[in-house]
C-alpha cells in the first residue's frame, strides 16, 4: 500500500503562509463565543411560549440588511449581536405552539444538534465513497419499510415535497417516452401525454408539469367528493375520453392530505385504476405520508404501499429542521434512467473515494447536495417512529378538540370536515373581509397565526395542527382570541 513517508515542510505560526485561512485565529476564544450563541439558542427555544408567535422585522432591522457589501472583517461577537437583536426575535414564528397558519414543523433541540453536525462536516452528499451516502440510504430502506415497498426502492433527499414531485413527474415522464426523451424532448411521442390528480392537489402538481415540458394544460384535475377526496369513477371516465382523443394518460398523482382539509384520497382505488390502465401511481404525501408512524392513523393511507413514488416532508410532522424533502421510487432503476449521467468526472472506481455503483446524484439534478439526512436520522434515532407517530396522532386529535369547540358555539361554523391535522371554519354572518382582517389582526397581536383559505367560493380561516407543542390549553386560549375579537367588533 501507498504510504507517504516523506516530511512535510513546516508552516510557521504567524507567518504569511496562515493569513489566508478562515479558521479562527483563536480556538479557545471562539469556543466561548459559539457556546454562548448555542446557550441562546437552547434558551430560545426552551422560552418560546413567552415571544410573540410571530411579529412584524422592525424597520431598524429592515434597514440593517439592505447594507452594502461588506469588505472588511468584523468581530465574530458583534455579527452574532446582530443576530440576537435582528433575526431571533423576527422568524416565521412555527417554533410556537399557536403558530397553525401553515404546515410547517416545528423541529426539535435534537435537529438542531444534528445541523451543528452536519455544518462541522461540511459533506457534499452528491456522491463518492463516504458515511453521508450510508446514513441517506439507511432513511431510503426505513421509509421503505414504512411505506411497504420492497426491496430495491430508491430515495432521496431534496428540498421539499415540491421539487419531489418535480422528479417523480420526470421519471414517469421518462418511462412513458423512454430513455431519448431526455436528449429528444417530447418531440420523441407521437401522441400528447396527459396526467391527472385531484382538484384539491397541491399547486406544486401543475407546476411539475410546467417545469417537465409537458404543460399544466394536460393535467386533468379529477373532480371530490363532499370530503375533498378524489372521485375515481370521475377519473376512469376521464382517462377513458382521453385515451378515445388520442392523448397517453402516464400518471396519477394522489394526495395524502390536501393543503386545503388534510383530506386523503382512496389510494387503493387509485392504485387499482392506475394498474388496469398501466399509469404511473405517485402520492403526494408532503402533508400524511407520515402518518404510517401513528398506529392510529396508518390504515387511513391503505393503498399508498402500491404507489410508485411518494413524495414527503419530514420537516412538516416529522419535525426535522428544515429543510428535508424526500422523494422514495419502488422501481429504483427508473429512478436512476430518469437522471444519470455520464460525465466524466463522475466516473467510478472499485476502490477509493470513486468507488459506489449508484450516488444521488444518479436519482436526481443535484451534485451539490447537503446532509440532510444525518438530522433525520438522528431524529428518528433518537425519538424512535413510536413517538413520533404518537405526536403526529396527538396533533390530530387537537384538531378534532377544536372543531367540537367551535360547533358549541353558534357564532361559528365548520366549513370541511377534519380528516386530519386542519381545521377550516368561518364565522356567521361576516364577509370575507372579516375574515381576511381577522387572520391578519390576530397574526400581528402575536397572540396566535392562523391563516385563511377559500372553500366553496368563500374564505374560511384555517388551522393546521403541526406543532408537538401545542395542547389542549393552546387550543383554549386562542378559541377565547377569537371570541373576544368577534364580540369586541359587535358580531
Amino acid at each position: 500500500m501507498f504510504r507517504e513517508d516523506k516530511q512535510q515542510p513546516a508552516i510557521v505560526s504567524g507567518s504569511s503562509e496562515t493569513s489566508f485561512s478562515l479558521d479562527p485565529s483563536n480556538w479557545a476564544e471562539f469556543r466561548q463565543t459559539a457556546h454562548g450563541l448555542l446557550d441562546d439558542i437552547i434558551t430560545h427555544i426552551e422560552t418560546i411560549r413567552q415571544r410573540p408567535v410571530w411579529q412584524k422585522p422592525a424597520d431598524e432591522t429592515r434597514a440593517r440588511f439592505a447594507q452594502p457589501l461588506p469588505m472588511e472583517s468584523r468581530e465574530l461577537g458583534d455579527v452574532l449581536d446582530d443576530v440576537r437583536s435582528h433575526i431571533l426575535p423576527f422568524a416565521t414564528g412555527n417554533l410556537h405552539p399557536l403558530f397553525m397558519g401553515w404546515v410547517h414543523g416545528a423541529g426539535t433541540p435534537i435537529g438542531m444538534a444534528a445541523e451543528i453536525v452536519s455544518a462541522g462536516l461540511n459533506l457534499n452528499c452528491g456522491g463518492r465513497d463516504h458515511v453521508g451516502l450510508e446514513v441517506e440510504q439507511q432513511i431510503v430502506r426505513w421509509m421503505s419499510e414504512a411505506l411497504g415497498y420492497p426491496g430495491g426502492a430508491n430515495g432521496l433527499f431534496v428540498t421539499g415535497s415540491s421539487m419531489a414531485n418535480f422528479l417523480a413527474v420526470t421519471i414517469a415522464k421518462t418511462e412513458a417516452l423512454g430513455q431519448s426523451v431526455r436528449e429528444t424532448g417530447l418531440r420523441s411521442s407521437d401522441r400528447e401525454l396527459v396526467a391527472y390528480t385531484s382538484s384539491e392537489a397541491h399547486g406544486c402538481i401543475a407546476q411539475a408539469m410546467q417545469l417537465s415540458g409537458i404543460g399544466s394544460a394536460n393535467l386533468r384535475k379529477i373532480a371530490v367528493d363532499a370530503a375533498g377526496r378524489m372521485l375515481p369513477d370521475a377519473l376512469s371516465a376521464t382517462i377513458a375520453r382521453d385515451r378515445e382523443n388520442g392523448l397517453l394518460p402516464f400518471l396519477v398523482v394522489g394526495t395524502a392530505g390536501t393543503v386545503n382539509t388534510g383530506a386523503i384520497d382512496p389510494l387503493a382505488e387509485i392504485a387499482e385504476i392506475a394498474s388496469t390502465e398501466d399509469l404511473w401511481f405517485h402520492v403526494d404525501g408532503a402533508i400524511g405520508a407520515l402518518a404510517v408512524f401513528s398506529r392510529s392513523l396508518r390504515d387511513r393511507l391503505k393503498g399508498i404501499e402500491r404507489s410508485a413514488s411518494v413524495a414527503l416532508d419530514f420537516h412538516k410532522w416529522g419535525q426535522v429542521p428544515y429543510d428535508a424533502g424526500f422523494l422514495l421510487v419502488r422501481d429504483g432503476a427508473a429512478q436512476k434512467r430518469a437522471f444519470a449521467q455520464p460525465a466524466a468526472y463522475l466516473q467510478r472506481a472499485d476502490r477509493g473515494l470513486a468507488a459506489g455503483e449508484t450516488w444521488p446524484c444518479d436519482l436526481g439534478p443535484d451534485l451539490s447536495r447537503g446532509f440532510r439526512a444525518l438530522k433525520t436520522w438522528m431524529t428518528i434515532e433518537a425519538l424512535g417512529t413510536e413517538r413520533i407517530g404518537k405526536s403526529i396522532a396527538h396533533t390530530c386529535e387537537l384538531a378534532r378538540y377544536l372543531a367540537e369547540r367551535l360547533k358549541r358555539d353558534p357564532i361559528f361554523e365548520l366549513k370541511a370536515p377534519v380528516a386530519l391535522n386542519i381545521v377550516c371554519f368561518g364565522i356567521r354572518g361576516v364577509n370575507d373581509d372579516f375574515v381576511r382582517n381577522l387572520v391578519l389582526d390576530i397574526q400581528e397581536s402575536g397572540l396566535a397565526a392562523p391563516s385563511w383559505t377559500t372553500l366553496n367560493g368563500a374564505l374560511a380561516v384555517r388551522c393546521a395542527f403541526v406543532n408537538h407543542r401545542t395542547t389542549i390549553a393552546d387550543i383554549d386560549a386562542f378559541i377565547e382570541t377569537l371570541i373576544q375579537y368577534v364580540a369586541a367588533r359587535g358580531v
